[in-house]
Formats: structure tokens, C-alpha cells, sequence
């Protein structure tokens, strides 16, 4: 959630990165519930002085008591209401927007193209993904429904040396490696900032009161959750693989064909807690992690700065690595990286000792690879598989 004191004693600093991100109007109306349950308090307090007499109150006392109990009673009522309409208002209002997100898309990008790295193939006659690899997508509809399948023999192998080749080499830049729980709490999607704002993606689990985690960035910030952290120990760095699930509501057209948007997917994600002095710089050094996979495989790319309009209530700012898929003609997304600065640990209550005090810490997450970085290899080398993903299991050359 945003720093509602900071917000309060200076909302022209914070309000127009909120309305760049639609919640301008969530914006004032917490700044008017803030207001009013400010102007409560103090009557609240000194009514329930009032109360406090020395001695056997007189029949006069007694009288005015009642009035003041009575008062007292409705006030309280009033207090609990605005209490309760701020604090739901300020899980609706959003990270404010960096000064370096756009406002407007350029082409067909969600945002601004700040550069594209590689050549794209030249291919007479580019063959999708389906063609290329074995997935199982009608095998796969009967067990689980629409948008489920297997990825099967050299596919499988391909998917597999993907994840080990990405954890080697992010556990080389200094993360270490997780097997987090998919399964968490309410709290969690709340802290994390998914709920409410996503909450229509989710699986829930039915009186269980655990939801099934789309990215394992809800288990990674959720791992220090609660704690005060020492200052030497930050940053803190770790990688996870895990499955995750998303409803995919309103996705349609050709993306809902074969394994490029599914229910169930793979991924390593990254994630990091520093000092806010140094989030900036470490939302740099994911994207330059997430750049020097894509290059290593040899992947033509390009990376975007995704507009305001676009961002999660989380992200301050969020870079895209969107990959070329031949058999679309277009770029699609591979990876983000996204800076959610305070908005995270102050849901999660995550801090570290600063200062003779307690600040929070600033938290970031970034994909390694997904499944989809399968397609992408398929689709561009149609068939042959980069030399360096045969060290990790992968054949030389898929065959469907």
C-alpha cells in the first residue's frame, strides 16, 4: 500500500503517478476517509476523558455522564466506519506510476520500445510451435479442460534443460534457489498486491481458504513476511522454480491456441529485497540478467517500458523482454521485471532496522524463463535447440 502519512502531508507529490494508473479517483476519496476519521479521533479521546471522574460522581455528574456515554457510543460507530472505509480504500489505491513511465503505447508495444537486440529470421515458411513440438492439447483438454496440455518427449526435455540452464545462471549473479509452496493465504495475495485488484485470475481452493499462486513472487515476498530485517543482511536475492495457475479470464483469439496462454505453466522467478536507495539500480541489474538470457540463446528481442495505464497496482515501473515468434510476425512477451518499491512491505509488514528505527524495504521481482521461452525457441530455430541448453538435457534438435 502506499505511505498514507507521506500521502497526506504532501498528495501533489503522489497524486498524479496514481491517476497515470487510473486511481485518482480511489486517491481523493482516501484522502477525504483519511480526513474525516482524523477529525474523529480527537473527539473520540476527549469524550472518553470526560468519562473519568475522581470521586462519587453527583446526581448532576451522573446525568451528564449518560449524555457523554451515549455520544461516546455514536462517535465510536462513526470512528469503526471511517477506520474501516479508509483502510478499504487503501487497498484499492495504487503504486504511483515512476516519472519514467510512459503514458502512451508506441506501435503495436504496451508502452515505449526503448531498444530490440538480434536479427529476426528470415524463414520462407515458419512453422508455429505446434508443428515444431509434441503438445498434447486435445489429450490435455480431456484430463483438465480448455487451455491445459502436455508437453511431451524432446519438448518435455526441452522445457526441463530451460529451467536448469535459467537457475544456473541466475544462481551464478547471487540468488539462491527456491521450491516454494504455490498454495498461500489470503493475506499473501493481499500483501502482495494481486488481491483485489487480480483477484478474478486466481484458483481458490474451496473452504480450504488458499489460493493457487499465478508466479512464485507471492511465496518469494511472502518468505520475510512479518520480520524486521538487519540492515547488512540486504539485499536479499532468490530464484524459484515453480508450476503456477491462472485463470486467464478474457484472453481470446489466437493466443488461446496450443501452449503460448494456458491455465498451468512453469517458471523461475526472481526476486529481491534492498534498501530504497538502491531499488533503481537493482530493477536495472534484473532487466540486465533477463537481456543476457535472451542473449544467450541467441533470441531476437526488444525491450519495453510498459505504460502507466498497464502497470499492476504494484509496479512503479515494469520492463517487458518480448521475444520475435515467426509464425505471428510479432513480438511477444518473454520476461518482466518490476520495481514495487514500498507498495509490497508495507502490505507484508517487511522492514529493516535504519536509522535507530525501522524503515521498509523496497521489494522486485523478474521472470528467468517460462514455458512460453520454449516456444520461442522452437519458432525461431524451428527445431534446432541452442548448444548451450544440450549441456542441461536438451536434444540437439526436437523432433515432434
Amino acid at each position: 500500500m502506499i505511505d498514507l502519512r507521506a500521502a497526506r502531508s504532501d498528495p501533489d507529490r503522489v497524486r498524479p503517478g496514481i491517476a497515470r494508473k487510473g486511481g485518482g479517483e480511489a486517491f481523493e476519496e482516501l484522502l477525504e476517509a483519511d480526513t474525516r476519521w482524523r477529525e474523529l479521533v480527537p473527539k473520540v479521546d476527549e469524550l472518553r476523558s470526560r468519562q473519568k471522574l475522581k470521586g462519587k460522581p453527583t446526581p448532576e455528574q451522573i446525568e451528564e455522564l449518560k449524555a457523554v456515554k451515549e455520544e461516546l457510543r455514536r462517535l465510536e460507530e462513526e470512528l469503526a466506519a471511517a477506520e474501516s472505509r479508509r483502510d478499504e480504500l487503501l487497498q484499492k489505491v495504487p503504486n504511483p506510476a515512476h516519472d519514467s513511465v510512459p503514458d502512451e503505447a508506441s506501435g503495436d508495444a504496451e508502452g515505449e520500445v526503448v531498444r530490440e537486440v538480434g536479427e529476426l529470421p528470415q524463414l520462407e515458411d515458419a512453422k508455429e510451435h505446434l508443428e515444431l513440438g509434441r503438445f498434447e492439447m486435445e489429450r490435455g483438454a480431456r484430463l483438465s479442460g480448455s487451455r491445459f496440455g502436455y508437453m511431451v518427449g524432446d519438448t518435455a526435455r526441452l522445457g526441463l534443460a530451460l529451467y536448469r540452464w535459467a537457475l544456473d545462471r541466475v544462481i551464478a549473479q547471487g540468488y539462491a534457489a527456491v521450491i516454494p509452496p504455490v498454495l498461500v493465504r489470503e493475506e499473501a495475495m493481499y500483501g502482495t498486491g494481486f488481491f483485489p485488484a487480480e483477484r478474478f485470475e486466481i484458483y481458490e481452493v474451496a473452504g480450504e481458504g488458499l489460493y493457487l499462486t499465478g508466479t512464485s513472487e507471492v511465496a518469494l515476498a511472502g518468505l520475510h513476511m512479518g520480520e524486521i530485517l538487519d540492515r547488512d543482511e540486504l539485499p536479499l536475492r532468490y530464484t524459484a522454480f515453480s508450476t503456477n495457475f491462472r485463470r486467464e479470464a478474457g484472453a481470446a483469439g489466437r493466443d488461446t491456441r496450443g501452449m503460448f496462454r494456458v491455465h498451468q505453466f512453469n517458471k523461475v522467478e526472481m526476486f529481491a529485497y534492498v534498501v530504497p536507495e538502491e531499488s533503481w539500480e537493482e530493477h536495472e541489474r534484473l532487466l540486465a540478467i533477463e537481456e543476457s538470457l535472451a542473449q544467450e540463446l541467441g533470441l531476437p528481442y526488444r525491450v519495453v517500458n510498459i505504460e502507466a495505464a498497464e502497470l499492476s497496482a504494484a509496479a512503479a515501473k515494469r520492463y517487458d523482454i518480448e521475444a520475435w515468434f515467426p509464425s505471428q510476425e510479432r513480438y511477444r512477451e518473454l520476461t518482466s521485471a518490476s520495481n514495487t518499491t514500498d507498495y509490497q512491505s508495507r502490505r507484508l509488514g517487511i522492514r529493516y532496522r535504519a536509522n535507530g528505527g525501522t524503515e521498509y524495504v523496497h521489494t522486485l521481482n523478474g521472470t528467468a524463463v517460462t514455458d512460453r521461452w520454449a516456444l520461442a525457441v522452437l519458432e525461431n530455430f524451428q527445431g534446432e535447440v541452442p548448444e548451450v541448453l544440450r549441456e542441461f538435457g536438451a536434444p540437439a534438435r526436437i523432433e515432434s
